[in-house]
């Protein structure tokens, strides 16, 4: 899974949307015009209902530290049972306030449910920041779940019996029957890489135009099984405790929280250790200054490894230093070991009050 962390989040338009220098949020009329998608959630008065391009980069790159190490690249979750929080999730948080996360996907699944304001994901790989800026750029190019995922597994978009009512488990199962396509993987990758540098602006070294273009390729090569077990079909087509299909490709509906959001620039990915001396506490900083609160904190099973590194009562002082309430929630991954469920170790997802677990941690 993960280890210390890394990364804020930022935001994604398809097949037809692959042109050099398409409009970005710079440009109000061209967005209206090709039906940019709507907010989803009213901010924190101080908090901007869009970032530019300037500043979203200068608070990813102002907000990082250095580059860490983990013993794997983790480009997809292993915790297939991550949504059984969801219900109860919803219950304790409120839209609107700010959602921070760690590592690859299933954040958006957390976002789409939280509905947030802005979003920042932490990861303590560098790797996870340009995964989280190629998931930016496919987001803003795709038009709605089916071109998404044809961007982001490199395979031509399905006959026309996909559309906006179908389920998560008819789009996968539709891809699952169409070939990989070199020539779409080299057109999106060079879309990925405009959108990002001339669309945007990003400053983005060479270092993390390769990153970018080795996480995408380990998409296009190796499908739905970047890992293995479980697969990418099979974290989207999980459900939540009740049975119910709540991924954020459940429904055009859940995609779009997403999508409003990286089009916003405010999913924004940041290379930070939880135990560090930098990066949460410059969020809270910011946080603070503009009168937000956190709603959700998603830590994966990150804790165990800073317990490991006697790090833990670091973090608990960082986490201390940002705007809490009493509905501000961690999440958090529990290894309930080997032989628990279908796919090896199991990880159990449960909810935990922020500011409870914390309180004496502010010194």
């Amino acid at each position: 899974m993960m280890r210390r962390m890394l990364i804020l989040l930022v935001l994604l338009t398809g097949a037809a949307g692959l042109g050099v220098g398409g409009p970005g949020p710079r440009d109000p009329r061209a967005a209206a015009a090709r039906g940019s998608p709507p907010r989803v959630a009213t901010p924190a008065p101080g908090l901007p209902a869009q970032l530019t391009d300037r500043d979203f980069s200068k608070m990813s790159t102002e907000w990082s530290e250095p580059n860490g190490f983990f013993r794997s690249d983790n480009l997809t979750s292993n915790e297939l049972l991550f949504q059984h929080v969801l219900t109860d999730l919803v219950r304790r948080t409120r839209p609107g306030d700010v959602y921070l996360g760690v590592g690859p996907e299933q954040n958006y699944t957390y976002i789409a449910a939280v509905k947030p304001a802005m979003a920042v994901i932490f990861d303590i790989r560098r790797g996870n920041l340009q995964l989280q800026l190629m998931y930016k750029a496919l987001f803003e190019m795709a038009a709605d779940r089916v071109e998404f995922v044809s961007l982001l597994f490199a395979r031509p978009r399905p006959g026309p019996g996909l559309g906006p009512k179908s389920t998560v488990v008819d789009i996968f199962s539709a891809f699952a029957r169409a070939p990989k396509s070199e020539a779409l993987y080299t057109q999106t990758l060079k879309a990925i890489t405009n959108r990002l540098t001339k669309t945007h602006g990003l400053p983005l070294p060479a270092e993390d135009l390769d990153g970018i273009e080795y996480v995408y390729h380990a998409f296009y090569w190796s499908g739905f099984a970047v890992r293995a077990s479980p697969t990418y079909e099979d974290l989207m087509t999980e459900t939540d405790e009740a049975g119910a299909f709540k991924s954020y490709l459940a429904s055009e509906e859940r995609f779009a929280v997403v999508k409003s959001l990286e089009f916003r620039n405010l999913v924004i990915p940041v290379v930070g250790d939880f135990g560090g001396p930098k990066s949460i506490r410059a969020v809270g900083a910011y946080l603070k200054a503009h009168g937000a609160t956190v709603s959700t904190f998603y830590l994966s099973n990150v804790e165990q490894y800073l317990e490991q590194d006697n790090k833990w009562q670091l973090f608990c002082g960082n986490v201390a230093a940002l705007p809490l309430d009493m509905s501000s929630t961690f999440i958090r991954s529990t290894n309930r070991g080997r032989g628990f469920g279908p796919f090896g170790p199991g990880f159990v997802s449960r909810l935990g009050a922020m500011a409870e677990e914390t309180k004496n941690c502010g010194a």
